[in-house]
């Protein structure tokens, strides 16, 4: 056979690779699609409750749907990219979360929670594969491109929820029109993607080490990986939820505290860019994850044991810096711990799973101890023993070992 002829089976045989521009807008657009939907929620859970006669604990269910079906499905998500491809799947994903973003504005309570499960199921997914695709497609770069969507993550984050409510208040919108807002960016990201389904790379993910996650769950450092993640998780949603709580005990006003935390989220973009640039250029990371986790531990133990504003202050800029850099972090571990991509997404799910089941019960469990003790002493203990945790995980996640 001629070089010519030869060249054109196997350009019939393979399916061209989409450009590497094409690709990182849309892992970009994923990520949008990947927070946004779930921090406007929010803001706007006080009008959603007017309008549907909801509860507090209902309306709390708003926020928790979506990580129990994160800790539900992250375990399938790789069987699913295993049998379609991670494009495939991830395309599957982003549908998902459209239907759920249509049926959760709709105005009824039961296509309300619908669409919220719907969301969090789609949102799994995507969660799960893409560090395994950026693993495949950008092996020598996977750190920046790991900074680069965990930085977009966080700053869509704080984008939907700072906008959520003058959406609402854009003409006859209400809270309905605000969240159906959201699927238009998914199905810009959808439309993006669309050229990966054509892509030889979901191959890789398919048929990649296949003997090689048998013992996943029975690894250690597969478990110190799954634990950093999941203690980190718990520690972040802890701060979400009560931290405005935590620092008008100090005798900070309300809307001041809101602003705190929102300052907060923002020293975390930098750290969260950053983090993962540092982690892939060290032959190890254990000294970088014993940092981020005493950046925690201190900021936890200067809430408990002093309230000047000054050290108020300095408590924010350890909180900030320690979660930013923390799930950065996290998401390293999974790309540069596994061996190839199907494990990067097996490990990926595993992690993600005990994350987020963590995460969803973690600002349940220092609500009652609060509610026990009727102070915020014994759970900032709780949360500063657990910032330990978060260290002695991450250095044994830090080690230069693949699972």
């Amino acid at each position: 056979m001629s070089p010519t002829a030869l060249a054109t089976a196997k350009s019939n045989a393979q399916p061209a690779t989409p450009k590497p521009f094409l690709v990182i807008a849309g892992i970009i657009l994923i990520t949008f699609a990947m927070r946004s939907p779930l921090t406007a929620v929010g803001p706007l859970v006080g009008s959603i409750q007017g309008d549907l006669g909801l509860s507090n604990s209902m309306s709390g269910l708003l926020t928790t749907v979506p990580l129990l079906a994160f800790a539900l499905l992250s375990p399938l998500a790789p069987g699913i990219g295993h049998r379609l491809g991670a494009e495939r799947t991830l395309f599957a994903g982003l549908l998902v979360v459209l239907i759920g973003l249509i049926l959760r504005s709709s105005g009824f309570v039961f296509t309300l929670f619908a669409g919220t499960a719907l969301v969090g199921a789609g949102i799994a997914i995507c969660n799960v594969l893409l560090p395994g695709l950026v693993k495949q497609r950008f092996p020598q770069k996977a750190g920046l491109m790991t900074s680069v969507y965990t930085t977009t993550m966080s700053m869509c984050a704080a984008l939907a929820s700072g906008i959520s409510i003058p959406l609402a208040s854009t003409g006859n919108w209400g809270w309905q029109g605000s969240l159906f807002s959201w699927a238009l960016p998914v199905l810009f990201a959808i439309a993006v993607w669309l050229p990966q389904l054509r892509s030889a790379g979901s191959a890789s993910v398919k048929h990649a080490g296949q003997k090689k996650q048998q013992g996943l769950w029975r690894s250690l450092l597969a478990w110190q990986i799954t634990l950093f993640m999941g203690l980190q998780s718990f520690l972040f949603y802890c701060t979400i939820a009560w931290l405005p709580a935590i620092l008008q005990q100090h005798g900070i006003s309300q809307a001041s505290s809101g602003w705190m935390l929102s300052l907060v989220q923002a020293i975390s973009l930098p750290a969260s860019f950053f983090t993962p640039v540092i982690a892939s250029r060290l032959s190890n990371q254990r000294l970088l994850a014993a940092v981020i986790g005493l950046c925690s531990l201190f900021g936890f133990a200067g809430l408990l044991i002093g309230n000047s504003t000054v050290l108020l202050y300095a408590c924010l800029l350890l909180l900030g810096v320690s979660q930013g850099a923390a799930i950065s972090l996290a998401l390293t571990f999974i790309v540069i711990r596994a061996q190839d991509v199907r494990q990067a997404a097996r490990l990926s799910g595993m992690a993600q799973s005990i994350g987020y089941l963590l995460a969803a019960v973690g600002p349940i469990v220092v609500g009652l101890v609060y509610d026990w003790q009727q102070s915020w002493t014994l759970p900032l203990t709780i949360l500063c023993f657990v910032s330990l945790f978060v260290i002695l995980s991450g250095i044994g996640a830090g080690r230069n070992q693949t699972v």
